[in-house]
């Protein structure tokens, strides 16, 4: 049996009860202790006219992570403890989280049923206030529920609830991390994290560069960077990376990747999956992808602009 976890959630929903998020402050892993707070009931429920939803204070105990979240308050409570870093990324089951959760209207005035976005519109407008539509989706933005300590993010937009951040990363305007996706250390992260996929501490994710996930295209393998990483700018990874790996600008490495080796060999790119010293780039005058044994440094990220705020 795997571990449990719980949180006092400020939950909203509509009129008929249907969920639409659920906010966790603390979430807590292990189970609730004898008198905590989780022993009390639903509590505090306001109505908000404008956005036609009823907001309430409601306890989710989650007795095993490794099962399937139960319900939308048990998978909100899950990117909770990602994003809060309680727990690491492909540390719990998420399966099924997308039938899970609903589709939201994220506004600035909060959750929204999609359906009742033209009329919460008109309610705004009446009260003399405007409405944003920020998106509609089934993730929030991390940051309107969760900032961790010590990061940057240019766009809150472009990281989603569940992501996890450790202390010293910045996530630029075009840098994107899903949920349950991250960085385990100082990074720099101008490219695409998809789900699933894990960055070592001081790897830098160059600009428009992408690490592919396993949400589409029927991919299965989980892709790790290690340490002291560069993915050049618009480049893509398909395999994992050891410590110490640079891909250059520009190439995109799939695991079916035709690979010149130092020794005159070949190999597919997958064969040399969680290989740590390697300079991934492709000859300017064959066109042939190589793969040889690295030297010296590509730099490395800035202490100053990478340490915990």
């Amino acid at each position: 049996m795997g571990e449990s976890a719980w949180g006092i959630a400020v939950a909203t929903v509509t009129q008929a009860g249907a969920p639409l998020s659920y906010w966790y402050p603390d979430p807590r892993l292990g189970p609730p202790g004898p008198g905590s707070a989780a022993d009390q009931g639903p509590a505090d429920e306001r109505v908000d006219p404008v956005r036609g939803v009823r907001i309430s204070r409601q306890v989710c105990v989650t007795a095993d992570l490794d099962q399937p979240p139960a319900d939308a308050a048990d998978a909100y409570l899950r990117l909770h403890l990602l994003s809060h870093r309680l727990v690491r990324p492909n540390s719990m089951n998420l399966d099924g989280i997308f039938k899970i959760l609903p589709n939201v209207g994220w506004t600035s005035f909060g959750p929204v049923a999609p359906g009742e976005l033209s009329a919460v519109r008109e309610r705004a407008m009446a009260a003399g206030v405007h409405l944003e539509v920020r998106s509609v989706d089934k993730f929030p933005a991390m940051l309107d529920y969760v900032v961790p300590s010590g990061v940057r993010v240019a766009d809150a937009a472009r990281v989603r609830l569940g992501a996890h951040l450790a202390d010293g990363t910045t996530v630029m305007h075009e840098g994107f991390v899903n949920f349950n996706a991250g960085t385990l250390g100082p990074a720099m992260v101008e490219g695409r994290i998809s789900q699933g996929v894990i960055v070592g501490a001081n790897t830098d994710v160059g600009g428009g560069a992408s690490i592919m996930g396993t949400l589409s295209g029927g991919g299965t393998q989980v892709i790790a960077v290690g340490q002291r990483c560069l993915l050049g700018a618009n480049s893509g990874l398909g395999i994992s990376l050891g410590d110490d790996c640079v891909v250059e600008a520009g190439l995109y490495l799939t695991a079916g990747t035709i690979v010149a080796l130092p020794d005159g060999g070949r190999a597919k790119a997958r064969e040399l999956s969680g290989q740590a010293g390697l300079l991934f780039r492709r000859n300017s005058v064959t066109g042939t992808v190589e793969a040889i044994t690295r030297t010296g440094t590509w730099g490395g990220l800035s202490t100053d602009l990478h340490a915990g705020q």
